[in-house]
């Protein structure tokens, strides 16, 4: 089962600049997964144990937003990662994640990748290069969702 995983994963570009060894060190820690449409991955807030590349399907990442329910603030799709609260205590989930189609991927513990890069610093600082450009994306769209939120509120509101 790891030959597959190492032959999926290594097919999706996210995780091109690892050497050979380093990538089937991380499937190890890694499974196949499916999602249905609606099927709930993750809630803002949650545990961040894992995280996923994601090889078909789209998944909603959204925000709680108080007297307006969970807002969408981004769609991400095929060949992209999902996850990155697991690298950074206190390891919760900053997003919700609900697949809007059906997904299929690849799951790997976070715990265990996590307690690899700091075994191997080299693999840690190579995985945390691969995940900054994700967390600066994801922070721009919330960024970018909730202003305009603020402003569609501030127009229902204004006299």
């Amino acid at each position: 089962m790891v030959n597959d995983v190492v032959g999926r994963v290594a097919a999706q570009p996210f995780f091109a600049a690892l050497p050979p060894e380093s990538l089937r060190d991380l499937c190890a820690f890694a499974e196949p997964v499916t999602y249905a449409a609606g099927e709930r991955l993750f809630a803002d807030g949650g545990v961040a144990d894992r995280f996923w590349l994601l090889e078909m399907g789209t998944v909603a990442l959204d925000l709680h937003v108080p007297g307006r329910n969970d807002q969408v603030i981004e769609t991400i799709g095929a060949g992209t990662v999902l996850g990155w609260s697991w690298l950074q205590p206190p390891y919760r989930w900053q997003f919700g994640a609900t697949a809007r189609t059906a997904v299929t991927g690849v799951a790997f513990d976070a715990v265990a990748v996590r307690d690899r890069c700091d075994a191997d610093p080299e693999l840690g600082y190579t995985v945390l290069r691969l995940f900054t450009p994700v967390i600066i994306e994801r922070l721009q769209a919330a960024r970018l969702r909730l202003l305009d939120l603020w402003g569609t509120l501030a127009a229902t509101v204004s006299p």
